[in-house]
């Protein structure tokens, strides 16, 4: 079979970021492996590979799983079992550089230390009847897992005294693993209760499985059970992990750990709900969590604009400038130790994880800032509000008809889809959009497809593939640019579905008009994980024409920085639906008359 010079590029593409060729045979509906083996040696792709250590290919797999909206069954095992393995080779690393450090007494320490876990196993199997026993272990069993921290989390540990702890931080700098070591080694060494709380139930399980993974690697203990109770010398400690939405929250106390509370709705509740489970003096808080948007309820939290409120002795209180919070965090007026970790301070902390010029060139410059500069997104011109587009996340686990790992995910309820095209450094989006049956069912985005310097018959190709999972009746395409290839090609092989999109004023107002109304009303969700989608309808603001200042939307999209795709995409296919759909309540948003 001959393929297409654009295919063959695709599996280059993602050969280079290492997919496995089973991982690339699947996404560009291949035949077998054999062929990207083929290429690859005739290639030489192989070549093109950058050499690198274990633990960094470990690692770089686990930010490419942990970054699937959609996990299989055997992707969650594999990275279960990559934690545990990134975690051994932390803790092999720090014991080989302790062994250089003083050559003469490594062999004599080495034997010294295999007699010890000898004699301490033999003791623990003998003494050992209940289950999660930790009582004999000491702070000293703890120094290995010490060593393998970075600066900054080092400093996150300094600080642990501190009462209420606020973290801004880039994503993917490991702080949910830090904070659940130390949990551990508090609850350990203390028996105080811990409590976990993120948005999912599934967020709050990522902090369960590194806390196993740590015990087993650094301390060689087995941990089970939801909640974890452990046994200490100082009695039992209760390590819970719960979501936001749970109904039994609030009868617990401990100390409080909060993740991602940027992107949490009803932060207001939330801190309350914080706060009467710490409401002794002696429980800790601590909140750490990536930006979101300023108009988000717990902006005001973090710059302390709360805590001054209408309270005149507060208003001339000065707080620590960003830098400042970034140069080893902050005491504030509020009480609250604030701390800031970008991409950068944790790169200059000794995280060599990242390659951070080439994810400078991956992402637009204002999402680069967002999801790794610690700044948020200022929604204050956007035509949407964050708090709205908050509700419109969801926890799709909800969504009982639809089945992701099913051939036909949606069995034979009909789908539409929109295309958004793409430009340069832009990427083009397909979104798989089902439109409500029933008074009260909302539009659901099921799937979210990016794909990028690709030629619009590969886009064609795997748009085929999508209507052979789906039961499609409507595909709107963008025919500017590229999207015009696409749009032939699609009215040929379905000329019934295949509506062309011509961009115009007034076209696009009834795009963005539609959207407001689908926001407003609450009739449309997407899976909360999908960040990118709010901000890409953020991205959306007030304008005029040039020419005949008429009013009109636009997005910040330029050739350097792709913007709103997801918006536009969604927004193509929920076209479908007549602008005049009978609702209930009305917009706020109108279009006036120059």
């Amino acid at each position: 079979m001959a393929y297409s010079p654009e295919i063959r590029e695709a599996a280059k593409r993602l050969y280079l970021r290492r997919w496995t060729p089973d991982e690339i045979r699947e996404e560009l509906g291949l035949p077998n492996t054999r062929v990207i083996y083929y290429w690859a040696d005739k290639y030489n792709w192989r070549d093109m590979l950058r050499e690198e250590e274990v633990d960094e290919a470990i690692a770089r797999r686990i930010v490419m799983l942990t970054d699937l909206a959609e996990k299989t069954p055997n992707q969650l095992k594999e990275l279960d079992m990559l934690i545990e393995k990134h975690v051994k080779l932390k803790k092999q690393r720090v014991l080989q550089q302790k062994q250089a450090s003083s050559p003469s007494d490594s062999s004599n320490s080495a034997k010294n230390e295999q007699s010890s876990n000898k004699g301490s196993s033999s003791t623990k199997k003998k003494g050992r009847k209940k289950k999660n026993d930790v009582s004999e272990l000491t702070e000293a069993d703890f120094k290995t897992w010490h060593d393998s921290l970075f600066a900054y989390q080092h400093e996150m540990r300094n600080n642990l005294h501190q009462r209420i702890r606020n973290i801004l931080k880039s994503r993917q700098i490991g702080a949910t693993y830090y904070f659940a070591g130390e949990a551990l080694e508090n609850a350990v060494l203390t028996g105080d209760p811990q409590i976990f709380l993120s948005a999912s139930r599934a967020q709050a399980e990522v902090f369960r499985s590194y806390i196993i993974a740590i015990a087993k690697q650094f301390l060689g203990v087995e941990l089970s059970g939801n909640p974890i109770t452990l046994h200490t010398a100082h009695g039992d400690a209760e390590l819970r992990f719960l979501s936001t939405n749970s109904n039994t929250a609030q009868s617990y106390h401990g100390h409080v750990y909060i993740d991602e509370y940027f992107w949490i709705p009803q932060f207001e509740r939330l801190n309350k709900l914080a706060s009467a489970m710490a409401t002794h003096k002696k429980w800790r808080k601590t909140y750490f969590s990536t930006p979101s948007a300023k108009g988000h309820p717990a902006f005001g939290f973090w710059t302390g604009d709360t805590w001054k409120g209408e309270k005149k002795d507060r208003q001339n209180k000065e707080f620590p400038s960003f830098d400042e919070m970034r140069d080893g965090g902050r005491q504030c007026p509020d009480r609250q130790w604030r701390y800031v970790v970008t991409i950068e301070d944790a790169a200059n902390g000794g995280c060599d994880l990242f390659d951070i010029d080439e994810l400078r060139d991956e992402y637009s410059d204002d999402d680069f800032k967002n999801l790794f500069m610690c700044i948020f997104v200022d929604d204050s011109q956007s035509v949407f509000k964050f708090s709205q587009l908050e509700d419109c996340g969801v926890d799709t686990a909800s969504w009982r008809d639809f089945k992701p790992k099913n051939a036909r995910p949606f069995a034979a309820r009909e789908v539409w889809l929109g295309y958004d095209p793409a430009r340069t450094r832009d990427n083009a989006t397909l979104i798989v959009l089902a439109p409500p049956q029933f008074d009260g069912e909302r539009f659901r985005v099921l799937e979210k497809h990016h794909w990028r310097g690709l030629n619009f018959q590969h886009h064609v190709e795997q748009i085929k593939r999508i209507t052979q999972r789906y039961h499609v009746t409507y595909i709107g395409v963008d025919i500017t640019g590229i999207g015009a290839g696409v749009f032939d090609l699609l009215h040929n092989l379905f000329p019934r579905e295949a509506k062309a999109i011509h961009y115009s004023v007034d076209s696009k107002n009834r795009l963005v008009l539609k959207m407001i109304d689908l926001v407003e009303s609450q009739r449309i969700c997407w899976d909360a994980e999908h960040k990118d989608i709010g901000a890409s309808f953020l991205s959306i603001k007030r304008g005029v024409t040039g020419s005949t200042n008429q009013m009109t939307f636009k997005a910040d999209r330029t050739e350097s920085t792709g913007h709103a795709d997801a918006f536009f995409a969604i927004a193509h296919a929920a076209i479908n639906e007549p602008i005049n759909h009978n609702t209930k309540r009305k917009s706020s948003w109108k279009t006036i008359a120059a």
